[in-house]
């Protein structure tokens, strides 16, 4: 049965992202400060298409590799994929992608087995197709923060997994802001540590 995840980098003062986001400052320009230790590992640049890239191995990687391996279909907010769209390469995700927007657009099929589907009616509509795509296998709630929120203020979550950042940002987007306090009960089922982040997966129960 699909669990819904999601799985996120955060500094130690709690920012999902920079401020004056776009597609020219993706993240607000942060993301090499808060995902120094995902760039460095093999595994992460092998499963967006890269291979050939990083040098490290041990608990990070495996991390890594466990995420996509049990990742079904995606879903995430406008603002992220427009922020990703014009990086990212051809069939980054090899699954369904389930995109929160306004906009009316047809599917973006891409070689491979990736496609975009853009969802009008809500983040529970998005939900439901995604688990069609994903086949048993887990849900992930890609992004932005604004996306996960939503997610977690819904009582939908199932878990997740953060990678605690030894800096401090100061400003911009909170990954927790605005969550209702009182909607589940809390687990803290593993820590990892590592030299460059604190990985703490979290396992979540609706009250």
């Amino acid at each position: 049965m699909s669990k819904i995840i999601f799985d996120s980098g955060i500094s130690l003062d709690g920012f999902f992202a920079g401020d004056n986001r776009g597609p020219d400052n993706p993240m607000g320009g942060v993301s090499p400060k808060i995902h120094t230790w995902m760039f460095k590992q093999k595994a992460f640049w092998k499963n967006i298409n890269m291979d050939g890239r990083g040098e490290e191995y041990g608990a990070d990687s495996v991390i890594i590799d466990d995420v996509f391996a049990r990742t079904g279909a995606y879903i995430m907010g406008k603002r992220m994929f427009e922020e990703g769209e014009v990086h990212w390469a051809e069939d980054l995700y090899k699954t369904d992608v389930y995109v929160l927007t306004h906009e009316e657009r047809e599917p973006w099929v891409q070689k491979g087995t990736t496609t975009f589907y853009f969802i009008n009616d809500g983040i529970e509509s998005a939900l439901e197709k995604a688990k069609q795509s994903a086949k048993g296998k887990d849900i992930r709630i890609q992004g932005g923060a604004d996306t996960i929120q939503q997610y977690l203020n819904a009582g939908l979550v199932d878990e997740f997994l953060i990678h605690i950042a030894p800096v401090f940002l100061g400003i911009g987007i909170r990954l927790f802001e605005g969550i209702d306090k009182d909607k589940y009960d809390i687990q803290i089922a593993e820590v990892i540590p590592s030299d460059l982040t604190t990985h703490l997966r979290y396992k979540l129960t609706r009250k």
